[in-house]
């Protein structure tokens, strides 16, 4: 948070930006903002120019007014119809107190789900700045602002000002009151502060801003007047994007005196892992003294595959050091240069195996291989990860003549100097020693080396678990996936399927976010906006691990084959009764919408699964499936239209014996038509699999 007087020197700032439709300062009206009709409203408090959304009355106001006061408190606003194709930044000031939750969503004409932009659930005791970008989007839409109060007494949810303003989040004059969401990362002795306005804190020598060239505009400078050591270091931190974002950032910035300061920009992740962009490196420059003075600018290649803050550090070592100034922060599409390396694809080393190798080699020297296989659905053999019904690849000791092997599969060439995230499914089967079974090495194209990256240290049988691996390129290299074997009386088979590569580390770039999407549910942390329909007298049930009974059910999830999943637990209900799981209502679309899910009915007295579209009581059959069909999950696809609105149901029955459990996972729908995949099941052989 930047220092108090700053802030309140800041608030006096005249916004100088042109801002976009969609922005409102609730001064005397909510500029078309209303309040969706089916939840409760937000109220505009003129006094204090803000629009809340409002804890419900106490206990004592509770019971006078019935049980019903007691239910989740939720306010939805929308703006007015907002036409922008261009890249734009909406910054919103707002307020959560006491427990309560506020989340930013994107409406698109035509589309039956909103675009989560941005949420919060941390309380303030005053108002706080988020960023958030607009991508180029061709078609009209609404922002959408969902706030939920908690139920305590006093809680409440309020904005204070909408700026919609063009261009990206990290783009700033520092001319706006709110100074684009860049805050300073407060220190004991050195710290951030806006210069220029005419008005000066610290210091009577401040330079000219960079963007009026005058005394009136602002600029941040950090100065070292109370500077002690450099373990103490001047933050500014930019807004966090949330968006991947790949291109040239463009800033000025002024320097007092050669030495005694070290000017660094950084990137910093959620995790909090910095990586450095650029430093002002003070030897290079062969005459200083025609360029102190000045405003210098710079140029710096930015590759953000993920959200991160640019961040501008500044350490002096001395009271002596000077002082250091930024302005005119941009951010431009392009790479600064034409000699910078495009945003390397990681994609060349995804593979699902359902055509092939991919761009994956074998090492043939070793004499065995990898063998690619499929299995037919039943009830004895898993099959693949991916569909349930295609195709993995399998290094199998029972298949070759010697009693030992070493299986090589090499990936692509991977940038150098570079972090990835590796993620792949693996299935073990009847292995004594486990230590060999698979392990995954990074090959070094320079020096030939290896370096083991992981080795198995899950022991689960029979399947596909998820594993994802964060590595770091020095080099140019290559992923090899080995499975070895001493004895075929300690080896069994190892499975392997759905490689994918990502740049970033796995915590912020693989899997994580799935539930977060819109139509998107895993079970992981919930049911996602599902609900269940209780009038049926039973409900689905959220799981890990194997079901209850025998002979039924999953052993695992589809996911990560060690988290959650939903399914109908069969032993306490009645043959014919069933279980129903609803979607949140959903808007008609005038495109067509699919849905994907995956599916396991397995047990001799399986029932019936069934999705349907109700229309407000009208009962549309989508999709049906009924008595046993895998030991292993199968996908299912089903693409549908709708232009009114609808909710999707998911229908398990009971089948005639304790052994018919039904479960769900990996929910997906997306306006579109659903991806056709050839499965080819007439490769290797169906009998590999245990």
């Amino acid at each position: 948070m930047l220092l108090l007087f700053v802030l309140t020197f800041a608030a006096s700032i005249q916004a100088k930006s042109q801002l976009l439709p969609g922005s409102c300062d609730f001064e005397s009206n909510t500029c078309g903002y209303t309040s969706e009709s089916t939840f409760t409203s937000w109220t505009l408090h003129n006094d204090g120019r803000f629009i809340a959304v409002e804890a419900p009355p106490t206990d004592g106001q509770a019971d006078e007014m019935g049980a019903d006061a007691q239910t989740e408190t939720r306010g939805v606003l929308l703006s007015p119809r907002l036409e922008m194709g261009e890249w734009s930044c909406l910054r919103l000031v707002y307020q959560i107190i006491g427990p309560g939750s506020l989340e930013v969503l994107q409406r698109t004409e035509g589309k039956s789900l909103d675009r989560p932009l941005w949420s919060s659930q941390t309380p303030s005791e005053s108002w706080k700045i988020s960023s958030m970008d607009l991508q180029n989007n061709t078609d009209p839409y609404k922002v959408v602002i969902e706030g939920k109060p908690g139920q305590s007494a006093g809680s409440s949810v309020a904005i204070f000002e909408i700026h919609i303003s063009s261009g990206y989040c990290l783009e700033c004059d520092f001319e706006d009151s709110h100074l684009c969401g860049y805050s300073n990362q407060w220190n004991a002795n050195v710290n951030w502060f806006v210069g220029g306005g005419g008005l000066h804190l610290l210091q009577n020598n401040i330079p000219n801003d960079h963007t009026y060239n005058n005394k009136t505009g602002h600029l941040m400078y950090v100065d070292s007047i109370y500077a002690k050591t450099f373990q103490e270091v001047a933050k500014l931190v930019s807004p966090m994007t949330t968006v991947a974002m790949s291109g040239c950032l463009s800033f000025q910035y002024h320097r007092s005196e050669e030495k005694g300061s070290l000017f660094s920009v950084y990137t910093r992740d959620r995790l909090g892992q910095y990586q450095e962009l650029w430093r002002a490196e003070t030897e290079v420059q062969n005459d200083w003294s025609g360029i102190l003075g000045e405003w210098i600018p710079v140029q710096v290649d930015l590759k953000a595959p993920y959200s991160v803050q640019v961040v501008f550090e500044v350490a002096f070592n001395s009271p002596s050091g000077g002082r250091v100034a930024v302005d005119d922060i941009s951010f431009s599409p392009e790479f600064c240069g034409t000699s910078t390396e495009l945003t390397f694809d990681p994609s060349i080393a995804n593979c699902n195996f359902e055509t092939g190798l991919c761009q994956y080699t074998q090492d043939q020297v070793t004499g065995s291989s990898w063998r690619r296989v499929s299995v037919k659905p039943n009830i004895f053999r898993t099959g693949d990860h991916t569909t349930g019904a295609g195709s993995f690849l399998l290094a199998d000791s029972r298949m070759i003549p010697q009693s030992a092997y070493i299986n090589r599969l090499i990936s692509p060439v991977l940038l150098g100097n570079t972090k990835f995230c590796l993620r792949f499914y693996f299935s073990l089967r009847g292995f004594n020693q486990t230590d060999r079974a698979l392990s995954v090495y990074l090959q070094h194209q320079q020096s030939s080396s290896q370096e083991k990256i992981w080795t198995l240290g899950e022991k689960s049988r029979g399947i596909w678990i998820a594993t994802d691996v964060t590595f770091q390129t020095s080099h140019p290299a290559k992923v090899v996936f080995i499975s070895s074997c001493r004895s075929i009386w300690d080896c069994g088979s190892v499975a392997l399927d759905d490689i994918s590569v990502s740049l970033g580390d796995c915590e912020l770039t693989a899997g994580g976010s799935f539930s977060s999407l819109p139509g998107h549910c895993d079970f992981e942390v919930g049911l996602c906006g599902y609900t269940q329909d209780h009038s049926d007298g039973a409900n689905w049930e959220r799981r890990r691990g194997p079901t209850p009974t025998s002979y039924t059910g999953p052993r695992g999830d589809h996911t990560t084959g060690l988290g959650y999943y939903l399914h109908m637990e069969a032993s306490p209900m009645l043959p014919g009764q069933n279980v129903r799981l609803l979607s949140r209502p959903l808007r008609g679309s005038r495109g067509p919408q699919c849905l994907r899910f995956f599916y396991h009915m397995y047990g001799s007295g399986t029932g019936q699964l069934s999705v349907h579209l109700d229309k407000g009581g009208d009962d549309v059959l989508l999709w049906q499936q009924s008595g046993e069909q895998s030991i292993t999950w199968l996908r299912a696809a089903v693409e549908y239209r709708c232009d009114s609105q609808h909710q999707i149901v998911f229908v398990a029955t009971r089948g005639s014996s304790v052994r018919s459990d039904i479960a769900i996972d990996d929910i997906i729908l997306e306006s579109g038509h659903c991806p056709e995949m050839q499965i080819i099941t007439n490769v290797g052989t169906s009998n590999d699999i245990e």
